[in-house]
């Protein structure tokens, strides 16, 4: 599949002698750490999507706030693009490096800072760990909502620069609702502030413009999270169903009964025996789907909307209901979940992980739908998705081995994808558009709105040396594909580049 990249990644980043530009960083920077060997540049060379492998030029591995600043300064004047990366976790190809660029890996950037239980903050690096913040809160009583099921290894930084959600972001919200300060440093090496300790902040609402934005306006120094108490009781309800639209339409049942759970999960067949072959946690292998609602608060309400949310199911056609008999239980089915996507790579050689978020109404129809697209195109699909929220995460299975099935998945996915938008959802709910959703992009916005976008892009950085060629695909582009759904319209601001 031919990919939208931004004009920058065909051919206009100049050459750079890479041994002058380690001289230039070493003399503001001594004691920065570069790697420029091929045999030390592998690890890097992609990062959850692993379809799209590049070497970059360089690694920088800072471990202090002044390394980051010079090393931005250098780049700015010699015109070097920059890729920040997290963890590597990411399943959108946001922190593909670049082969003439210098991929910013901030792993050792991985302290709490503070952590303070009066207010309910933590003040952390980027580097430390989506869980790390949780275990650290645990002592009193707090934890840090947005849970990813990459949580044991993903890092808050990715997750800002991501937006990522999680089991519990239907009640609890995405990082974007539990963040509320982030610094910054520009590609021109300055330091910003968005944000701070407050509910709210004079001006604009730069915080929420920076969470999400995929590592193109800047570079994540410091994150500031809120800490929530842990629920008094916490249930969950595992349903199973012999049909998976059934089981959709129970999902819209429990939301438009007033229920908000604390999680509201569904797995298909080919989802459940993957994840019990490899969890045993106690899933029914024989179900077409499996709903898991946890409900939490105290506990008359737990209780009472137990009960509630039970008569739903049982209405909505479930053949089964099992409640978690205590907390060990209750870990298990979770795990079972959230284990789920490395549980599937255990059933072919490869699998390709989409994104797509649609209204709940529309589960029903876009399931069936995505089941007939996949016989279509002769490839198994795997359904395991934040059902509350319509966060859909069909996990494609193929092997690369085989010639054109990459292809062929990722043709499929760009079908499912389209099939989101055209059910009035969007494209990407947590994974980040990154490399993998450009095309897309040219699906989902019009000429004006993807202007708007690249004008917010030159606001931040004017060179375009923030990840570039990722998130938002050229006009130019777009055009030239045909992809563009409304009409090509003029650019807003002439005086900015012609993107």
């Amino acid at each position: 599949m031919e990919l939208l990249f931004d004009e920058r990644i065909d051919g206009e980043i100049a050459d750079v002698d890479p041994a002058a530009l380690a001289a230039a960083i070493h003399a503001v920077a001594p004691d920065l750490v570069l790697l420029d060997r091929v045999e030390d540049l592998r690890p890097f060379e992609c990062d959850g999507l692993s379809a799209y492998r590049v070497l970059p030029m360089m690694v920088a591995m800072p471990t202090t706030l002044a390394e980051i600043e010079s090393l931005m300064r250098v780049c700015f004047e010699h015109q070097v693009p920059v890729v920040t990366r997290g963890a590597g976790t990411g399943l959108s190809g946001g922190a593909l490096p670049l082969e003439k660029g210098v991929l910013l890996v901030m792993s050792r950037f991985n302290r709490i800072l503070e952590l303070d239980a009066d207010a309910r903050i933590a003040r952390v690096q980027p580097g430390v760990r989506n869980l790390a913040i949780s275990e650290a809160a645990a002592a009193y009583g707090l934890y840090y909502a947005p849970d990813p099921s990459s949580q044991i290894a993903c890092s808050i930084g990715g997750n800002v620069a991501e937006n990522a959600g999680g089991v519990h972001c239907l009640k609890y919200g995405l990082t974007v609702h539990n963040v509320i300060g982030v610094e910054i440093v520009t590609i021109e090496g300055e330091r910003m502030t968005l944000g701070g300790e407050t509910l709210d902040t004079p001006g604009f609402d730069l915080l929420a413009l920076f969470t999400g934005s995929e590592g193109m306006l800047g570079v994540i120094t410091e994150v500031t999270v809120k800490l929530l108490p842990k629920p008094e009781v916490a249930r969950v309800l595992m349903a199973a169903f012999d049909d998976v639209e059934r089981a959709g339409r129970a999902v819209g049942d429990i939301i438009a009964a007033g229920i908000i759970p604390g999680g509201l999960e569904m797995m298909d067949n080919l989802a459940i025996r993957a994840a019990e072959d490899f969890v045993h946690a106690g899933y029914p292998v024989e179900a077409e789907a499996i709903l898991l609602c946890e409900l939490d608060g105290v506990e008359a309400d737990v209780r009472a909307d137990g009960e509630r949310v039970r008569g739903l199911l049982e209405q909505a056609g479930a053949i089964s209901i099992a409640l978690a008999r205590d907390d060990a239980e209750r870990a298990l089915f979770w795990a079972g979940r959230k284990a789920a996507f490395p549980a599937v790579g255990r059933m072919s050689p490869d699998y390709y992980c989409m994104d797509g978020t649609i209204p709940r109404r529309e589960l029903p129809r876009v399931l069936k739908r995505i089941n007939d697209l996949a016989e279509h195109y002769g490839l198994r699909v795997a359904n395991v998705f934040h059902a509350g929220d319509g966060n859909l995460h069909p996990l494609i299975l193929f092997d690369a081995n085989h010639p054109d099935e990459l292809e062929t998945a990722e043709a499929l996915g760009g079908e499912i994808l389209t099939l989101c938008v055209e059910a009035g959802g969007t494209i990407t709910g947590e994974h980040g558009v990154g490399r993998e959703k450009l095309n897309q992009m040219c699906t989902q916005f019009n000429s004006d709105e993807l202007t708007l976008f690249h004008s917010v892009k030159h606001a931040f950085d004017e060179r375009r040396l923030l990840n570039p060629g990722k998130n938002v695909p050229t006009l130019a582009r777009c055009a030239e594909h045909g992809a563009m759904h409304v009409h090509q319209g003029k650019l807003a601001h002439p005086e900015l580049p012609r993107f």
